[in-house]
């Protein structure tokens, strides 16, 4: 049986760790590194480092601080936030990332992924897909969940898959901040219409969460920030009792 994830997330805005509810209100939640530092001592299986606001404001990514990042972890390290061509991709692999996360960019472009997997493999490319319930479809949005498109969920989820993403990080921007659970229905339907793994995140507030995002969602990996920020829920003890709980889990 396939281990299940458990991974941290960074979200990073002018040189720091900020967490917000929905995209919005972000509030300080320490140094990256050090943040970095502690979930990989405490058994995290990976970290993701999202740069933001970079798409929004037309930048790259804080290559250097992915950089300092990376030589501070032993875990694989997934970086995403601005990325638009190939040789951002290649920067940030140049600069310790693992994988790399592409969202709003393979939106206007989606060839994009179907280059990236193309030039450095399928498991190297992770959509970053960030959706809300819009009346009854589940629509998806880009900068920084502040654009809507005209996709829907299953139907940018199977475009990218196909072009070539070996994974997929799939937040829901109405569960996102709100510690009442991840979206379970839709993480099931998606398991079900794609063939990569899949990262759930959005909603994470407490031990039980988890045990219905691997059970009822079908989830490969579960993602959160602020219960693991500010220690609301310790990665060895949420490891614990997901193991209590018959989920494969990595024990460290």
């Amino acid at each position: 049986m396939i281990t299940k994830r458990i991974i941290p997330c960074l979200d990073i805005q002018n040189g720091r760790t900020v967490k917000g509810v929905q995209f919005q209100g972000l509030t300080d939640a320490g140094d990256p590194v050090e943040l970095a530092c502690k979930y990989a001592r405490d058994g995290a299986d990976e970290l993701v480092f999202l740069d933001i606001t970079a798409t929004e404001n037309k930048r790259k990514t804080l290559f250097t601080m992915v950089r300092d990042v990376a030589a501070a972890i032993d875990i694989p390290f997934t970086v995403g936030g601005g990325v638009r061509s190939v040789a951002d991709v290649e920067q940030l692999l140049q600069y310790g990332a693992d994988k790399v996360a592409v969202n709003s960019a393979a939106l206007e472009n989606p060839e994009l992924i179907r280059d990236l997997a193309k030039r450095f493999g399928c498991q190297c490319i992770v959509a970053a897909i960030d959706a809300k319930l819009v009346g009854d479809r589940w629509k998806v949005f880009q900068m920084g969940g502040k654009l809507e498109t005209e996709w829907e969920l299953l139907d940018w989820a199977k475009q990218v898959t196909d072009n070539g993403a070996g994974e997929m990080l799939f937040t829901a921007i109405d569960h996102d901040g709100r510690k009442q659970g991840f979206a379970n229905t839709m993480l099931a339907e998606l398991n079900k219409s794609v063939n990569v793994p899949i990262i759930a995140s959005g909603g994470a507030g407490k031990i039980a969460d988890f045990v219905a995002v691997f059970n009822r969602g079908k989830a490969d990996a579960a993602l959160a920030a602020s219960v693991f920020h500010y220690d609301t829920i310790p990665i060895p003890v949420l490891k614990q009792v997901l193991k209590q709980h018959d989920i494969p889990i990595r024990i460290v």
